[in-house]
């Protein structure tokens, strides 16, 4: 190829915004060359190429934008600890089909049972496939629905919320909330109701979601929104960071006799 077929080559694939098959081209033509390839082998090579660097960078936006604690990843997961039922149903989740049907997971057990490692890691897995997952921990996104409702801004955020397939809802009911506090939280569940699915951990059951939506009524509203169309995975297992802490434990010397 010429210096100025090569430049134009060049201008023509900036032009259609295709960057890997600028940077890769002449190398992949040397390779087919080498490789005795024909034209459409050499395209596809290409476009490949592309469409896999693509997909990097598309995996790379939605992670970042997720928010998720990235150490927290599947394969970190200690299985073995895990009730068998709750291993079956997190491996279930990752299919991402539960987001296709606007179902929420709900996660429930003592602290430190590993809650949010669990629905982080699927979170992780399923971010990597393409899916759009938001990571918060249920005070922050309380601060934030509040201060937006301060200004008015209110429906906004809830409208913005709808571009995630799923939110995952860390902590509910791990700090005590005001009155107003819960009515921006109900009324966030309430919109993302059969519209988008939620992924909570709790370490209080059902039976004392009262401490969080202060009142029979809404607190039976809530619940009715979050568990018709969900998974429950029960945790109810020893605390993980208590079980670390006592294999670290240095044992005593024993004293010289």
């Amino acid at each position: 190829m010429t210096a100025n077929a090569t430049e134009e080559m060049a201008r023509c694939l900036a032009e259609l915004h295709l960057p890997t098959m600028r940077a890769q081209y002449e190398g992949v033509a040397r390779q087919a060359a080498a490789e005795s390839w024909g034209y459409p082998d050499y395209l596809l090579e290409l476009a490949r190429r592309e469409c896999q660097q693509r997909q990097e960078n598309r995996v790379a936006r939605l992670l970042k934008a997720s928010k998720l604690p990235l150490e927290k990843t599947w394969a970190a997961l200690d299985l073995k600890r895990l009730p068998p039922k709750a291993v079956q149903q997190l491996r279930g989740l990752l299919s991402g089909d539960f987001l296709d049907r606007r179902e929420n997971v709900l996660a429930f057990g003592p602290p430190g049972a590993g809650k949010t490692h669990c629905l982080a890691a699927v979170a992780q897995e399923l971010v990597r496939s393409g899916r759009r997952l938001l990571f918060t921990t249920c005070g922050l996104l309380v601060q934030d629905l509040l201060a937006a409702k301060r200004e008015y801004a209110l429906k906004g955020l809830l409208k913005r919320l709808e571009h995630w397939e799923g939110v995952v809802l860390d902590d509910l009911g791990y700090v005590q909330q005001s009155r107003e506090e819960m009515e921006v939280l109900f009324t966030f569940l309430a919109e993302r109701y059969e519209r988008g699915s939620v992924l909570v951990t709790s370490n209080l059951p059902f039976s004392q979601w009262e401490q969080i939506f202060k009142d029979p009524m809404t607190t039976a509203a809530a619940v009715d929104r979050l568990v018709h169309h969900s998974a429950i995975v029960e945790l109810n297992i020893p605390s993980y960071r208590a079980e670390s802490a006592k294999r670290c434990k240095p044992r005593p010397t024993p004293e010289a006799g």
